[in-house]
């Protein structure tokens, strides 16, 4: 399939894990991720019913090859000092004075965020403020597939 880009946001909360829970679990129930197994280009006889569970999703070989090209690819967020692994995600922090001059990105820095370090199978996010540097979002971004 080849590999994407996916990109979220939602409003601002201090529970950065809580978060990312809550929008997995919305991308899941909303379907709102790449199921092969059950595509329009197959046959109708061969589509596989959606999964019930993310686990059930999981045990597909399909995804576990291919993935959903979503943020249902990544399974938890990593601390400051722990090393990028597959289907890791982690916050932009220090690193947004490097690479945009500032410590306090906002909704204006998005389209600058694929200059962060960044490969397949991982994610980033980072706290969005506004112009007074109040939080008000939390931005996910990633990238999936083969």
């Amino acid at each position: 399939m080849g590999a994407s880009g996916w990109d979220y946001s939602v409003p601002y909360q201090e529970d950065l894990v809580g978060a990312f829970d809550g929008l997995r679990r919305k991308v899941f129930e909303d379907r709102e991720y790449y199921w092969g197994p059950g595509a329009d280009w197959r046959p109708e006889g061969e589509r596989l019913p959606w999964p019930e569970t993310m686990d059930e999703l999981w045990e597909h070989e399909s995804v576990q090859h291919d993935g959903t090209h979503s943020i249902l690819d990544i399974f938890r967020i990593i601390g400051p000092d722990e090393e990028p692994d597959y289907c890791t995600m982690k916050q932009v922090t220090e690193e947004a004075l490097r690479v945009l001059g500032t410590r306090k990105p906002t909704r204006a820095h998005v389209p600058r965020f694929g200059e962060f370090d960044h490969w397949r199978w991982y994610g980033r996010c980072a706290v969005l403020q506004d112009d007074e540097g109040a939080p008000q979002e939390i931005h996910f971004w990633g990238y999936s597939g083969d």
